[in-house]
């Protein structure tokens, strides 16, 4: 692992942090990512000194702010000659309805646009470096989602268990979409269920407790470096299996829509 460069979203807490500091643990370069400089870097700071690895770089962006989104990806491409594995863990979890600076509901922005984008505008760069791999952490929730096109950004109903849901769903179908426009670059992509874990998103969202961090890592870490799924893509993982998504993850015209959808929203 040491020759490989690993970028993690929303890695200065929770099961992200987790997988930040394992990843550090293998002696890869890992770049992880927050919104917020002085909490991101106490982090950074702290897993260099656990892990002894002090290839741990730090880059900000608030994934609520498409323009931040495509500096983060600008600061990849300038600062690293490959990316062997991107990870988008980033998520929110919003009780009540709030609107972004570009206009979209939180929720759907971050958990699922700023992902899109930044994949995207990633792609190349993982091409270069294959054979690479993404993986996008979904949640066994999507199988409660509903993708009205009609309602993406609760104009005409809100509610919080339900845009999670559906902001969830979206990065399945997104997954399978581009694992298929992906066939033969070297580059895969796959998602996951983490697992109910203990973190502030499971307590703000269903106010309860979970499993520990580790355990929600444990199939992030899987599927970016584990040699056994080398050449999977295009599935969706649980406890380290395959596992069968929701029947609508499988509707090819459902992902088509929903992706010409995303790149014009996404303004790619």
């Amino acid at each position: 692992m040491n020759e490989k460069t690993i970028l993690i979203t929303g890695s200065t807490d929770g099961i992200g942090r987790q997988a930040a500091l394992e990843f550090a643990a293998t002696g890869a370069t890992v770049i992880i990512h927050g919104r917020d400089v002085h909490r991101g870097t106490n982090v950074a700071e702290e897993i260099r000194k656990a892990t002894g690895n002090i290839r741990v770089d730090l880059l900000i962006a608030d994934f609520s702010l498409l323009e931040n989104v495509r500096r983060l990806a600008q600061d990849v491409k300038d600062r690293y000659r490959r990316l062997d594995v991107l990870v988008n863990n980033a998520g929110v979890f919003m009780n009540d309805r709030r609107m972004t600076a570009d206009g979209f509901e939180m929720t759907f922005a971050v958990n699922y646009l700023a992902p899109f984008l930044l994949t995207n505008l990633l792609l190349d760069l993982l091409k270069t470096s294959a054979p690479s791999r993404i993986v996008n952490v979904s949640s066994m929730v999507h199988t409660r989602g509903t993708l009205d096109f009609g309602n993406l950004q609760g104009e005409r109903h809100f509610g919080g268990y339900n845009a999670y849901a559906l902001s969830k769903l979206a990065n399945i179908l997104f997954t399978f979409e581009l694992s298929d426009m992906l066939e033969g670059s070297g580059v895969t992509c796959n998602c996951l269920h983490p697992g109910v874990i203990g973190t502030k998103l499971l307590r703000a969202a269903f106010n309860m407790g979970g499993a520990s961090t580790a355990d929600g890592a444990e199939t992030i870490l899987h599927l970016a470096t584990g040699p056994d799924v080398e050449g999977i893509t295009g599935k969706y993982f649980q406890d380290n299996r395959v596992t069968q998504s929701a029947p609508a993850t499988l509707d090819r015209a459902l992902r088509k829509e929903l992706w010409k959808l995303s790149v014009k929203l996404a303004g790619l």
